[in-house]
């Protein structure tokens, strides 16, 4: 299973990304540690792994410490080495939480999910992304994986950091 990983570090209100290399991940430590490597002084590192454009594995370390993690579906765990060291820990996400009436989220909702998440869906709440709307964006039909992150980005304010990371 191939992958794409890019990792987004945020130092004040400046933000960078970078593509990251996850070949000898073994388990969410080894990948923490890989953040922590691409930027050693950020305040906040987000870590976003695309799995064959089906899986989307977003990952958050705060001061280089207090790692969170959060899975679009269960079954990339056993899909690949690199899903079950990312996410082979994690338990089910509640799926309650995909509120069909709320205005602010993203049109066209899903109101059940075809997928298993796992881990916190909240990862990006705090950061204007509630854990009712990343769910709704992997579960939203047709969206890919880095359709996701672009849409995370843009809500975010880290855009123009991924492209320039990602060559767009």
């Amino acid at each position: 299973m191939s992958y794409f990983a890019v990792a987004v570090g945020r130092e004040g209100d400046e933000w960078e990304a970078s593509e990251v290399d996850l070949d000898a991940v073994a388990d969410v430590e080894d990948a923490a540690e890989a953040m922590r490597e691409a930027f050693p002084d950020a305040d906040l590192t987000l870590l976003f792994v695309d799995a064959d454009d089906e899986y989307l594995t977003v990952m958050r370390l705060d001061n280089g410490d207090d790692l969170r993690t959060f899975g679009s579906d269960a079954e990339y765990a056993s899909q690949s080495r690199l899903g079950e060291a990312l996410l082979g820990d994690l338990e089910p996400e509640g799926t309650e939480e995909i509120d069909t009436e709320d205005e602010e989220s993203i049109s066209a909702r899903p109101t059940e999910l075809d997928a298993e998440p796992v881990g916190e869906a909240d990862v990006l709440s705090d950061l204007g992304v509630p854990g009712s709307t990343l769910l709704a964006l992997c579960a939203k039909e047709g969206m890919l994986p880095t359709d996701v992150v672009a849409e995370v980005a843009k809500t975010i304010g880290f855009t123009e950091a991924l492209e320039d990371a990602i060559g767009s």
